[in-house]
């Protein structure tokens, strides 16, 4: 089950601005809840506690699941032992995130505590850390994984390594996570507000841009927005991109589009051709849907870029009507009208989106 999830801390934010924030949340399918215990180190931590448990029983009351990030030292600090987890079954929690790892051996004895807590491993951290927990013979039905966020600018995943770490999860089939980051959330762990973002290239992407991206790379099951508090608008947004029986593309349109062309660009989901060119991405469904109306040329008379979105009009006979996406730029002959482009926080994931897979277009904004 894919799951939306937001993030709260509430050492700096009250119980009534935490209980309308998830109240909000849920309003939009949100089922996921983050928070972070590693603020109970210190001469506080007690008086933390009975914040962090009130904000934890409310969200369960709504039917969220929360996982709650600990490490070695706070094992150490509360005096827990990595084989009775009673500690976290009295706060009610879903589960932990291990922000930092131990040796492979604890991680995968923890995954059969009698609670059914579920162990969540930090996806970031690559390398041969998730081998070496399964060799230990882990209960995979309490074993997930979510990568980190980066608070510090230009130290977010770059493309390649999120994927490469992504797919030793997705080899296991183990359910996945990432972050997304709100432009309006200033709360997060640490007093830096430069988002908290998985990847680097998201950053500053808006977050719509951001979901569609984790939904195209095809290897993470659940999106939680790391910051808070994120806007209703944002709320809505994710919500909007996450839940879409099909990942989206934002495309500013030009206004000179025609009605029809409209239809044709946003009516239904589009099919990726399988015979795959190297210049245009197609979906040749419109030719038969519109095959009886006249699509009259216009925008027609100059290079195409890599992401301009294509109408052929009727001066190409039996191909009129076909949607294509510009990949790598060409002169046009006449018989192409241009009707808008991708938008450019999302060109890049025009390498994401597969031969024969289904995807939508979403109107981002007009422009001249």
């Amino acid at each position: 089950m894919r799951r939306l999830g937001i993030s709260l801390y509430p050492d700096q934010s009250s119980f009534e601005a935490n209980k309308a924030y998830l109240d909000l949340a849920h309003h939009y399918g949100y089922s996921r809840l983050f928070t972070s215990l590693l603020q109970l180190l210190g001469e506080d931590g007690e008086d933390l506690l009975a914040k962090f448990s009130q904000t934890i029983d409310y969200a369960n009351q709504l039917g969220f699941k929360t996982i709650v990030d600990i490490n070695p030292a706070l094992f150490k600090e509360l005096k827990i032992s990595y084989d009775d987890l009673n500690f976290f079954d009295n706060l009610h929690v879903w589960g932990l995130r291990l922000d930092e790892g131990f040796t492979g051996a604890e991680e995968a004895r923890m995954t059969h505590n009698p609670y059914g807590l579920k162990i969540e491993l930090n996806m970031s951290r690559g390398t041969n850390y998730l081998a070496s927990i399964m060799s230990y013979d882990p209960d995979r039905e309490n074993l997930i994984g979510c990568h980190n966020f980066y608070p510090q600018a230009f130290t977010g995943l770059s493309d390649a390594i999120f994927t490469e770490y992504s797919q030793q999860y997705r080899h296991y089939g183990l359910h996945t996570a990432a972050f997304v980051s709100s432009a309006d959330g200033k709360i997060g762990p640490w007093p830096i507000h430069d988002g908290l973002p998985t990847m680097e290239s998201d950053r500053h992407r808006d977050i719509a841009g951001q979901t569609s991206h984790l939904v195209l790379t095809g290897q993470i099951d659940d999106v939680i927005i790391g910051n808070a508090f994120a806007s209703e608008a944002e709320l809505k947004a994710v919500a909007a991109n996450f839940l879409t029986p099909y990942p989206v593309l934002h495309a500013d349109m030009l206004a000179s589009m025609t009605p029809t062309e409209g239809k044709i660009a946003f009516a239904a989901p589009h099919l990726y051709r399988g015979d795959a060119s190297a210049y245009l991405l197609r979906d040749t469904q419109p030719r038969i849907t519109y095959s009886a109306v006249d699509i009259s040329a216009h925008d027609n008379d100059q290079a195409f870029e890599r992401g301009d979105i294509l109408v052929v009009n009727s001066a190409y006979g039996r191909y009129k009507g076909e949607l294509q996406i510009v990949l790598a730029p060409f002169k046009d002959d006449g018989q192409r009208n241009r009707i808008g482009r991708i938008c450019a926080d999302d060109l890049g994931f025009l390498d994401l989106v597969k031969p024969w897979s289904t995807f939508v277009l979403e109107k981002h904004e007009l422009s001249d």
